[in-house]
């Protein structure tokens, strides 16, 4: 694998596919309380944005189980799509769908196929504009990273770094790993788990105080974190997490670290209370968040 080229530069962390069979609760939750704007809902699906420039971050799915649908990544033009299908093919990898135009809600030039433990990537150029939203208000600007459960970590990170050109910004000891496709410290970051699974979704809100406003109409809404607030100290990101009525891990984050590429070196952090929280604010996870992240195992949820 190591003579081929990375098979695209990725340039975001597009958006989030999230499968629920708790669809309407779920939409409901992640307009009324999270503060994402639904674009588009029919009876299978809805679309939520947030502040951002992406036609939407978050896909719901009705499905008869609960986790990750897809992840999707953007590149800049569907040259290099094209491009990227050639370089899957010559890694023995098939697109399940595409190259070509996406038949879906927020348009796009793109592929999809699956990574080397079954979840769907896709790729994709050319989606649609959206009319700018004002960032004043303390809701997220969109998905800006996603931390995914694995049984085996290092091959985790050599897919993502070797096939889709991520690069490890730093390691929490051996447990979790930290990768970025842009100048934010990670878009994807693995954790070493029991079973291939979704950890927890993360959304950007635009500085520390529209996330502590969050906090606060969550906290109107019924809403109080399960983890957090607090700072993290790989990334240095402040952290709060939730779970939504799927049982699903969502993180409010903000103030993420910015990568300088050439002189960034990776690090590997303790993993200490000290720094999972900076501000030794949030306390221990709870059972229940650990127990929430840990997933259920993909291929038991049919």
């Amino acid at each position: 694998m190591t003579n081929h080229p990375p098979i695209a530069r990725l340039r975001a962390l597009r958006s989030v596919e999230l499968l629920t069979p708790a669809f309407a609760e779920a939409t409901d939750f992640y307009e009324d309380a999270w503060g994402l704007e639904v674009v588009e809902s029919e009876h299978s699906a809805s679309w939520l944005r947030g502040t951002g420039e992406e036609h939407h971050a978050l896909q719901l799915s009705r499905s008869e189980r609960t986790g990750l649908g897809r992840i999707v990544f953007a590149v800049a033009t569907p040259a290099e799509i094209d491009e990227a299908a050639r370089r899957l093919e010559a890694r023995g990898i098939t697109p399940v769908a595409g190259p070509g135009p996406l038949d879906q809600v927020g348009g796009g030039y793109g592929l999809r196929f699956h990574d080397h433990e079954g979840r769907l990537i896709e790729l994709s150029a050319d989606t649609w504009a959206v009319a700018p939203r004002g960032r004043e208000a303390a809701v997220p600007v969109g998905v800006t990273h996603t931390v995914l459960n694995t049984p085996d970590i290092d091959a985790a990170v050599a897919f993502y770094c070797d096939v889709l050109g991520l690069r490890v910004s730093d390691w929490s000891e051996h447990q979790m790993a930290f990768l970025r496709c842009n100048a934010d410290h990670h878009c994807i970051a693995f954790n070493q788990a029991e079973w291939v699974s979704l950890n927890h979704v993360a959304y950007e809100m635009s500085s520390v105080d529209h996330f502590m406003r969050g906090l606060g109409r969550l906290r109107h809404h019924g809403i109080v974190p399960q983890w957090g607030p607090g700072r993290h100290g790989p990334g240095n990101n402040t952290f709060s997490y939730f779970t939504d009525p799927t049982g699903l891990v969502c993180e409010y984050t903000s103030e993420v670290a910015q990568v300088v590429e050439d002189r960034w070196i990776a690090k590997v952090w303790r993993r200490v209370p000290e720094l999972s929280d900076l501000w030794g604010t949030a306390g221990p996870p709870s059972k229940e968040i650990r127990c929430h992240m840990a997933g259920r195992p993909e291929g038991e949820q049919k």
